[in-house]
């Protein structure tokens, strides 16, 4: 837990640093400090759901590798297609 905390601290930090030196605004380097590490767990967990259907067919396919990778494709194309129509019913 603490190597957690330590990581989130130095990536808030070089997150504002970062918008501070681009911007000269403290008000905007706390907000993208804040507000692109929300982003990031929200893209982590759709990167996590992507990851575990890809594996899936993998174990499934075995050595198959040109089934295997056109059944990743659609799985990828499904899982954005997926993501996008959440998102766009949570915007309404």
């Amino acid at each position: 837990m603490t190597k957690t905390i330590t990581f989130a601290v130095m990536h808030f930090s070089i997150a504002f640093t970062v918008a501070y030196l681009i911007t000269g605004s403290f008000i905007v380097g706390g907000l993208v400090a804040i507000v692109e590490p929300a982003i990031n767990t929200v893209a982590f967990y759709f990167h996590e759901v992507f990851w575990n259907k890809f594996q899936k067919l993998k174990e499934a396919k075995g050595s198959n590798a040109q089934s295997f990778y056109s059944d990743a494709e659609a799985a990828i194309t499904k899982t954005f297609q997926s993501a996008g129509e959440s998102y766009a019913l949570r915007s309404m």
